[in-house]
């Protein structure tokens, strides 16, 4: 299986409860917005519910966004789905691509990325495979 690695910055913003179920749940709801450098060279945009306990360390979060642009040359979008949980501070994070997500150049795509922010800045390490289209 082909790994990439490489950077990309992210911008997340808070989003307002958009009904009364929504609201009392008290749930973090975000908006994504990524740019990929690397060899994936590519946009995305998605949506995050998180909750955090300020007392001790722990919390999780679930995301979804679509990654539209190039991967080693070859051009589509496909979708990541994120879910984490940290435990007193220590982390724990599963972000894989959803199956068949992938489209134009990219049917087929399967994989995990990893993410990891050293000295403020964020990376990724991406394991993926292209399956032959039939």
């Amino acid at each position: 299986m082909p790994q990439i690695t490489g950077s990309f910055e992210v911008k997340i913003v808070p989003q307002k409860p958009d009904n009364p179920p929504a609201e009392a749940s008290n749930l973090g709801r975000m908006s994504i917005d990524k740019q990929f450098r690397g060899a994936l060279e590519a946009a995305s945009q998605g949506e995050m519910l998180a909750i955090m306990s300020a007392e001790t360390g722990s919390g999780g979060y679930v995301a979804l966004e679509r990654v539209c642009g190039t991967l080693a040359g070859r051009i589509g979008s496909f979708v990541l789905q994120h879910s984490a949980t940290m435990k007193r501070g220590v982390p724990t994070l599963s972000v894989q691509v959803v199956p068949d997500s992938g489209d134009g150049d990219l049917v087929g795509l399967s994989g995990t990325m990893n993410i990891r922010i050293e000295a403020g800045k964020h990376f990724y390490d991406f394991e993926y495979e292209l399956a032959e289209s039939h």
